[in-house]
């Protein structure tokens, strides 16, 4: 952790819903007039889309079948922690892109899923803000949350999570759905070895829980929307929240535990907006103070 330059990190599995929880972040540093770098969680894969393919055969031959995106010999974690532990201590790193399309790749000229050359960051930043698998992981070689400031975990419930990839899969990536519950299944003992264990670093927890039947995700023709689902807010540290404030502003909720609040499921934009706006702006003007010294 660093009180001159913060980070801020989204972490959760693949079809989890960060990559629409980083637009409310957007919006609220845009509001906020806070100048972010970003870093994409893909971005710190060890292997590009053709040497993944080609890893993963090696490993099926070798009598391996979990071999994932997901643990700790596809990514690249020493280097994401040095990436935190550089920037908070100096405001600054390397970072680059993994380039998922061909509208990604072309500004680079480069085929689409590979990276781009490393490169540093944007300078005279108010914060680095990371969205991705790893944002919290801890093995024994690592610990990348121990840099972290501000920990944020969004975890639907795991059918509800399988059913936003399978229906993720098949239409931006032209998946079967057999093909995708192979990669569920592969990926099942990284991610129980390293992305549950992350939702227990994390400072709050967003859980979309839903509310219609979702017993067998592998069959649904349909992603439960906002109205059919309910959202379990977890503070790991409820001192200084303003409760009643929240639920008075986030019509239908209630508290479930002395630290968890349960609200509509699309309430979820508005109770982002409301809990992180006064915990960034106090960790942005800490760090302008701080660096001012």
């Amino acid at each position: 952790m660093s009180t001159k330059h913060p980070i801020i990190v989204i972490t959760g599995a693949s079809g989890a819903g960060t990559t629409s929880v980083m637009k409310t972040f957007e919006a609220i540093f845009n509001r906020e007039k806070v100048k972010a770098a970003f870093v994409e969680g893909d971005a710190f894969h060890k292997y590009d889309r053709a040497q993944m393919r080609t890893r993963m055969q090696e490993e099926m031959a070798k009598g391996n079948y979990s071999f994932s995106h997901f643990g700790a010999d596809a990514n690249l974690f020493p280097e994401l922690e040095k990436l935190f532990r550089t920037y908070g201590e100096t405001g600054t790193g390397k970072h680059r892109k993994y380039l998922h399309n061909a509208e990604e790749a072309a500004p680079y000229n480069q085929e689409p899923g590979t990276f781009s050359d490393w490169e540093d960051l944007p300078e005279g930043t108010d914060l680095l803000f990371y969205e991705g698998l790893h944002g919290a992981v801890k093995t024994n070689d690592v610990d990348v949350a121990s840099h972290v400031d501000l920990l944020i975990g969004v975890v639907p419930v795991i059918n509800l999570e399988w059913i936003q990839k399978l229906h993720r899969d098949s239409a931006s990536r032209g998946h079967s759905s057999e093909a995708v519950t192979d990669i569920i299944l592969r990926r099942m003992p990284d991610y129980v070895n390293y992305i549950t264990p992350q939702f227990s670093q994390t400072h709050v927890n967003f859980q979309r829980v839903p509310v219609v039947d979702t017993s067998n995700p592998f069959v649904s023709t349909t992603i439960p929307n906002a109205d059919e689902s309910m959202l379990v807010i977890r503070f790991a540290n409820p001192r200084g929240i303003d409760f009643p404030y929240l639920l008075s502003m986030l019509d239908g909720s209630h508290m479930s535990r002395a630290n968890t609040i349960v609200c509509p499921g699309g309430k979820m934009a508005l109770a982002m907006q409301l809990i992180f706006t006064p915990m960034i702006w106090r960790l942005v003007e800490n760090a302008k103070k701080a660096r001012n010294r």
